[in-house]
């Protein structure tokens, strides 16, 4: 060693006693240690924040859906030391703290060995604080490089140790430390470089962690594995000196190759997890916290466990029954479609929720073609879409619960209706459905049977109905309401079918079944609370007439193979820019809504001239269905009480003749598509007029391709 080495070493070993000597007086003095604020008497100081820990989210079957991670990215699982193996202590100790069990929070030996180790070796190798003054400095007193700090930050190891035991102390440190890649903690390390719980570590990787600690991004095995070898390298060395193993065991675990690969936890990425996480985080009824920023902490730092409604089997076969009925599926949930205002390309996308009826919990979601490629879940956020026809039911609803039966008959012909004292004044064709009883009416999806059984129940009270079986969107009240020109979320069109399903009675969707804290104390469970919102008969008529709908009717392609019963209304809007399905058995109420997310862009443009509800979404249901109910035993919905004999309605409100001129305002597509406009001949339906309810004054909801006395049918 020459000269100036000798001698640079001894300044720097003398400047070390210097310190030791003033954090000596500092906790010997108690005057000294009032100056730097943390006298002995002072136990709240020395209180511990609880460590941020992630949150988790369960599917009601306990597997895990996704992990919640504050904005700092601080991935944590706190684990008791017990679970913490010696291959992962030991290594942590003989690198930080050998003499951890036997000092009193500061130690002077290791300062001297650290600073003559380090002057020797001309690396830092080893450092000069304890594990007890890590964890102040880290939980206390921060990394401010400057003596006052460090005389406090010894002060307070010394107070530590007195408060706490030393396996608490450990406890801490292991829990606290940060390893890199947003992982804190041995349990989220271990997760991240070895894709392993912490008890199973072996010594190369507990090494390895114990390594990492001085400098996560200078010895990540990732980025640079050279740098992290010989860390570790110095890691074995000290697991020799320290007797814990042996030159022939290190020889062996030296083989033990780096990770390679990082291992993540498992984000929000999916529709049904992310609205999960907003629920969370804005509805203060789950008990995490009054104002927004308390919910966000305790989200995503207090390590809770949500345990959700959502069935992976029925999510599965939901995804897998789209992606089997889209049309021209590109293999991602999607297929093309042309904005015909630009000539850009888009695409068109199916999404689906299920409900509950007997307790309104949420089952499956598809809130789009995938999360990773748009993330607007189209199954649940507002305004929604257009329902089309499915819109219907609400009428019905209302009808029947004023004393109407499914036996009434009404007129399907060429209707013409006056809204704010004017009226259409152009003709739509289309095939005549002619009179009928409600439910055949139901069954050819008449629009002008259906607009004049609106008046006759009042517009006034079908949005009353609707918003009673649980539709959130404002609808405004116009004549053309029936036809499904307000829009409507998938999840409130499922929520409110649910409600038949369930003989009138309403529960509110729900995605959280219970919150746990960290130690398993239940903070919030879900309570059921069902409502009477109409009479069983009413309920029980409207299945009667979607079970006809759905055996012979514009739902046929819902059926359900093996005979189960199913109950359900097709939808289908302008050009087929909204095509739907809703849809339900006793046991499972679903919405299938198909379009394109960017607009209301006709679905011809996607080359789907016949695209309509009863095609496309009617057959994802059945096809879902059918294999949700596969070997199941069938169940019937109840009967309805015997009704009075059918009788003709009539006197209807506000329609004021037929039309024989062509209507300037859209179209809706309806009965499978084959209809047209403008007096085209038609195999059986067509496309109907309907006004915007904010513009147009009357609603025309004229034939398909006959007479001035033939009705507009629509799905």
């Amino acid at each position: 060693m020459t000269y100036l080495k000798r001698l640079l070493r001894f300044t720097v070993v003398m400047a070390a006693l210097v310190g030791v000597l003033t954090v000596s007086i500092a906790v010997a003095a108690p005057q000294v240690a009032k100056l730097v604020g943390a006298h002995r008497s002072d136990h709240e100081r020395l209180s511990l924040d609880p460590l941020a820990e992630r949150s988790y989210i369960f599917d009601s079957q306990g597997n895990l859906q996704g992990t919640l991670i504050n904005s700092e990215n601080e991935n944590r699982v706190k684990v008791s030391i017990d679970d913490v193996p010696e291959t992962v202590t030991g290594a942590i100790l003989a690198t930080e703290d050998e003499a951890f069990y036997n000092h009193n929070g500061i130690n002077a030996r290791s300062i001297f060995r650290a600073v003559d180790a380090n002057l020797e070796s001309g690396t830092v190798s080893q450092g000069g604080s304890t594990i007890t003054q890590q964890v102040v400095k880290n939980s206390l007193v921060g990394d401010e490089q400057d003596l006052s700090r460090k005389i406090r930050e010894a002060f307070l190891a010394v107070e530590l140790e007195k408060q706490m035991s030393k396996d608490e102390i450990l406890e801490r440190y292991v829990n606290s430390v940060y390893f890199g890649g947003g992982a804190y903690g041995v349990q989220a390390a271990s997760e991240y470089y070895f894709n392993k719980n912490v008890a199973d570590l072996n010594w190369a990787e507990g090494a390895l962690l114990a390594a990492l600690i001085r400098s996560p991004a200078s010895y990540d095995p990732f980025k640079n594995p050279e740098l992290a070898s010989e860390r570790r390298d110095i890691v074995f060395q000290r697991l020799i000196d320290t007797g814990r193993l042996t030159e022939d065991e290190v020889a062996l675990y030296s083989q033990v190759p780096l990770p390679t690969t990082p291992n993540v936890p498992l984000p929000p990425n999916d529709y049904f997890v992310e609205e999960v996480k907003q629920q969370l985080l804005d509805d203060p009824r789950f008990g995490l916290g009054a104002t927004p920023a308390a919910r966000n902490k305790t989200v995503f730092e207090a390590g809770i466990r949500v345990f959700t409604t959502f069935d992976p089997t029925m999510q599965f076969e939901a995804v897998r029954a789209r992606d089997e009925t889209l049309p021209n599926n590109q293999g991602n949930g999607t297929f093309g479609v042309t904005d015909p205002t630009d000539g850009s390309q888009t695409f068109g996308t199916q999404a689906i929720v299920s409900v509950e009826p007997s307790t309104g919990a949420v089952r499956a979601m598809v809130g789009g073609p995938g999360f990773e490629v748009y993330k607007f879940n189209l199954a649940t956020h507002l305004p929604g879409r257009q329902p089309g026809s499915s819109m219907k039911t609400y009428v019905l609803a209302t009808l029947y619960e004023n004393g109407f039966v499914p036996t009434d008959t009404v007129s399907g012909s060429t209707c013409v209706f006056r809204e704010n004292e004017r009226k259409n004044t152009d003709p739509v064709r289309g095939s005549s459905t002619g009179t009928a009883t409600i439910v055949r009416q139901t069954q050819a999806s008449s629009n002008c049977a259906f607009l004049r059984l609106g008046q006759v129940a009042g517009i006034d009270k079908v949005i009353d109905m609707a918003k009673r079986l649980g539709v959130r969107s404002p609808l405004q009240e116009v004549i053309s309401l029936p036809l499904g020109v307000n829009e409507i979320t998938p999840i409130d069109m499922a929520s409110a079918y649910a409600t038949f399903a369930n003989d009138g009675m309403r529960n509110e969707p729900y995605l959280i079944e219970r919150i746990e804290d960290r130690d398993g104390n239940v903070l919030y469970q879900h309570q059921a609370n069902p409502i009477r919102v109409i009479d069983a008969q009413t309920a029980r008529l409207v299945n009667e007439t979607l079970v006809a709908n759905v055996r012979a009717g514009t739902g046929r392609n819902a059926q359900i193979d093996g005979g189960q019963v199913a109950a359900g209304k097709t939808g289908t809007t302008n050009d087929s820019a909204d095509v739907w399905f809703v849809g339900y058995t006793p046991q499972l109420a679903t919405a299938i809504w198909m379009g394109a997310p960017k607009g209301r862009i006709s679905l011809a443009n996607a080359g789907l001239g016949g695209a309509t509800g009863g095609r496309y979404p009617a057959s994802t249901w059945g096809r879902y269905y059918s294999a949700l109910f596969a070997g199941q035993p069938n169940v019937d919905f109840l009967p309805p009480d015997p009704t009075r004999r059918g009788r003709s309605v009539g006197d209807i409100p506000n329609e004021v003749g037929g039309s024989s001129r062509a209507s300037a305002n859209g179209t809706v597509s309806q009965n499978d598509g084959r209809g047209t406009t403008g007096g085209g001949t038609t195999g059986g339906g067509g496309t109907v007029t309907i006004s915007p309810p904010a513009t147009v004054p009357t609603t025309e909801a004229p034939n398909f391709g006959g007479t001035t006395d033939d009705p507009g049918a629509g799905e």
